[in-house]
């Protein structure tokens, strides 16, 4: 008898929701009776497109993520059992350096290298974000448009007899970049060794406000975690975003207020982790406003995601902002207009109008020079910074394929909207 199913929904605006449950008949009611994941629940009715059964639910789990990271068309091979497309679909369409990483991660299950599946582990997984409007300024309650990423970070707990913490962190190539051992003295956690001094204080600063939050936590129990990043740290999609989300989720506790009392920030990447569709973020009177939204553009085609290498602290450059913003309440006003013109735009030349208007309304309010302007002046397309200005990636829209003239300027990672967006 399965103990875990993978299913595949389509929803009535034909977008596809997949999930996985323990009780397959149960789920299809509550996605149906609207008491399911947002996705569905503004899209109803939905129906089922594809089952698949599992031994083990985390094993199903498992599987749930690798398809969430398939493109549509890779989905639909799959619902039509047609299987000898699915290598072909899996090649990545953009020709950056991340080409053969993209289709191992579609073709294989990742997570498969690093669960023992006779063990008693729990798995715990959240998306990385993009931020695509209000960057700095939803701080201050201007509405943003966020797209959760195809990439993320797994979070895998087993129980140990020793009553002491092992942590374990695994970049996208399975490589070991991080080690820790903590152990417990009464309500005390203490770091016994590390490789890393900056990110143990780090963990254990976040350990700490979890106790706070949840003071049953860790009391008389041992652990082995390991976290799994399945995108270069450097990418700024949410490292740390998506292990706040990931051991709230572990801990029983707000991952909101745990972000509060570590990394701080508006919580719009929290969101993301959570969501499995972009959405709007907004702090209305210091409250929380998330709304999925249906953001497919028909041009998506001719968007991609160019990557800086100059990865950007933001706290730094939300420090910077705060040191520069002026004219909040008028560019909060023009800003929200702006993300609801772009969530509904239908032309790739309105969208290019919408956010070089954007940009150039950031970089007046903070005081920072347009990165077009810095870099790529003399590119025919639209360029817009993502999140904290100076790194990570950068938005292009371009009528034309892009990829080689961003190359002759020596950026080399560039991925087309649908091999990064969920």
């Amino acid at each position: 008898m399965p103990n875990g199913f993978v299913y595949i929904l389509e929803c009535s605006d034909g977008s596809f929701y997949t999930g996985s449950t323990i009780n397959i008949e149960q789920r299809l009611n509550e996605h149906n009776n609207g008491q399911g994941a947002n996705h569905t629940k503004k899209r109803l009715p939905v129906k089922l497109v594809f089952l698949e059964e599992f031994d083990r639910i985390d094993d199903a789990f498992n599987r749930e993520k690798q398809i969430q990271g398939w493109s549509r068309n890779k989905k639909i091979a799959l619902i039509n059992r047609d299987f000898e497309k699915l290598p072909e679909l899996a090649e990545c369409k953009n020709e950056s350096h991340f080409k053969k990483w993209l289709r191992l991660r579609s073709a294989t299950n990742q997570h498969s290298l690093i669960i023992d599946k006779d063990k008693n582990m729990q798995t715990y997984y959240s998306h990385g974000k993009l931020l695509l409007t209000a960057e700095y300024v939803v701080l201050d309650g201007a509405k943003a448009l966020a797209i959760p990423t195809v990439f993320g970070q797994s979070l895998h707990i087993e129980k140990q007899p020793e009553n002491k913490l092992t942590w374990n962190s695994l970049d996208h190539n399975q490589n070991e970049w991080f080690n820790a051992e903590f152990s417990f003295q009464d309500e005390t956690v203490l770091i016994e060794n590390t490789t890393n001094a900056e990110i143990s204080d780090r963990l254990l600063q976040i350990i700490t406000a979890v106790k706070e939050l949840n003071p049953n936590f860790l009391n008389d129990e041992g652990f082995n975690v390991s976290t799994v990043l399945e995108f270069p740290k450097n990418w700024g999609l949410g490292t740390s975003s998506t292990l706040i989300n990931n051991i709230a989720n572990w801990a029983n506790v707000d991952a909101y207020k745990l972000l509060e009392l570590t990394f701080g920030g508006s919580g719009y990447d929290i969101a993301c982790a959570q969501e499995d569709s972009a959405l709007t973020y907004q702090l209305i009177n210091k409250k929380r406003v998330i709304e999925t939204v249906n953001f497919n553009p028909s041009f998506k085609n001719n968007l991609y995601f160019v990557h800086l290498n100059k990865k950007q602290n933001s706290r730094d450059g939300i420090a910077h902002y705060k040191a520069n913003r002026s004219n909040l309440e008028e560019t909060i006003t023009t800003i929200n207009v702006i993300t609801e013109q772009i969530i509904i735009c239908e032309t790739l030349d309105k969208f290019q109008s919408l956010i070089d208007n954007h940009e150039q309304i950031i970089a007046s309010v903070t005081n920072q020079t347009p990165v077009k302007q810095l870099l790529f002046d003399d590119f025919s397309g639209s360029v817009k910074s993502l999140g904290a200005w100076g790194g990570d990636f950068v938005l292009v829209a371009s009528k034309n394929n892009p990829i080689e003239y961003f190359k002759s300027k020596g950026f080399e990672t560039i991925l087309n909207y649908t091999d990064m967006v969920l």
